[in-house]
């Protein structure tokens, strides 16, 4: 029982004090800067391999091997 009353005080006067602080939304002088360095190595090697892959597969007498 007296858990909830303080619990009930502490609520309200949070709910009292909520109206009472100035709240201030100032935007920032320099730009927001995101930096995302992501690592793509792996998808354009993939990409190469499979476009090198085709490319041996549709001219497989390109080095002089025997044709399929």
């Amino acid at each position: 029982m007296r858990t909830r009353a303080i619990l009930l005080s502490s609520l309200g006067a949070a709910a009292a004090l909520a109206g009472c602080i100035p709240v201030q939304i100032q935007a920032p002088e320099e730009p927001i800067e995101i930096n995302l360095n992501v690592n793509i190595r792996q998808e354009v090697i993939v990409r190469l391999e499979r476009d090198a892959q085709d490319l041996l597969q549709n001219n497989a007498d390109l080095f002089g091997g025997p044709s399929q």
